[in-house]
């Protein structure tokens, strides 16, 4: 186990570096500069003392090993457009970004994986044409339309929810504050990974199901809820682990859309105003976190795969 950790980490690293590499190259391939230059009033002499200052005014080559020098140690530089450590300014966004990822998670664990599971014992029921026909719909939807929908009704017609940010301007910032304010960006990035689940676990359910020592069970008189909750879902969990893995990298990432729709104060959110503004350490920084965060998720999903089927731990 230490050593099949140790080169997922090793390859890990390898990726972060590509990564890094990649995108570096295309902050320098695209055209512009940092938002700070943009200023009409500035002379020659001024726009070149900002570039000496922010370590732009040279070969890009020269950049990049600076860069990668200085995060080696820890040290990602500092923010463009916030004039603060590029690690500080992520970190200062990264809990909102956590917290609206680990509730869409959560919310499409509780209802995805028993909608999934009951399509499954009963094919052709209303709850399995309701899951499958609501599963489609949510991949179809677009997650900014989704939103300004949600918004419209039940921020602007109902009144019932606020329509962004994650606490009410001049509150105390309550938990019942901040749970109503996070309702309608949790449900919209939970959608996709919503239906995702439910298709996943409907299929890895209705396959538990079909292994012949669940249907001696059932010929021998075990209730079904029996089998599909003792035996069927817990099989199917590892198909499920496997979906959920791949979702967390998307939900920390992709969460720019849903944080903009609901000026939600993540890091989604702060990756495209750091790309708008040019502001290479911090795009550099949260691409860099996101990739971590996909290497990280990948090496949990084969550790807990490998604890929950010894089979896997065996090959």
């Amino acid at each position: 186990m230490i050593a099949f950790v140790l080169r997922r980490l090793a390859h890990g690293a390898l990726v972060l570096l590509v990564v890094s590499v990649a995108t570096f190259g295309i902050m320098m391939a695209s055209p512009g500069g940092p938002s700070l230059l943009a200023d009409p009033k500035l002379s020659r002499e001024e726009r070149q003392a900002i570039e000496a200052r922010l370590g732009i005014d040279q070969p890009a080559t020269v950049q990049y090993a600076r860069w990668l020098g200085r995060a080696i140690r820890g040290d990602l530089g500092h923010s463009f457009l916030y004039q603060t450590p590029t690690l500080a300014t992520i970190s200062a966004r990264l809990p909102a970004t956590l917290t609206l990822a680990g509730s869409a998670i959560l919310l499409s664990l509780v209802i995805g994986v028993p909608l999934g599971a009951l399509g499954a014992s009963r094919p052709g029921s209303l709850v399995d044409r309701v899951a499958s026909t609501g599963s489609v719909l949510l991949l179809s939807t677009p997650a900014f339309w989704l939103g300004i929908m949600l918004i419209l009704v039940f921020a602007v017609q109902l009144r019932l929810l606020p329509a962004g940010g994650a606490t009410t301007d001049g509150g105390d910032g309550a938990l019942a504050d901040r749970v109503r304010h996070l309702v309608l960006p949790a449900t919209v990035l939970a959608a996709a990974g919503l239906a995702e689940l439910v298709r996943y676990s409907r299929s890895a359910t209705r396959a538990a199901l079909a292994q012949p020592f669940l249907r001696v069970a059932r010929a021998r008189g075990v209730p079904v809820n029996a089998l599909l909750w003792r035996h069927a879902v817990p099989n199917a969990l590892i198909t499920v682990t496997s979906v959920v893995g791949l979702q967390l990298p998307r939900l920390i990432g992709g969460a720019a859309i849903t944080e903009t729709v609901f000026s939600w104060p993540g890091m989604g959110r702060l990756g495209v105003e750091a790309a708008l503004g040019r502001d290479y350490p911090l795009v550099m920084g949260v691409t860099l976190l996101v990739s971590a965060a996909v290497v990280v998720a990948s090496l949990v999903v084969d550790v807990v795969q490998m604890a929950l089927d010894p089979r896997i731990r065996a090959s």
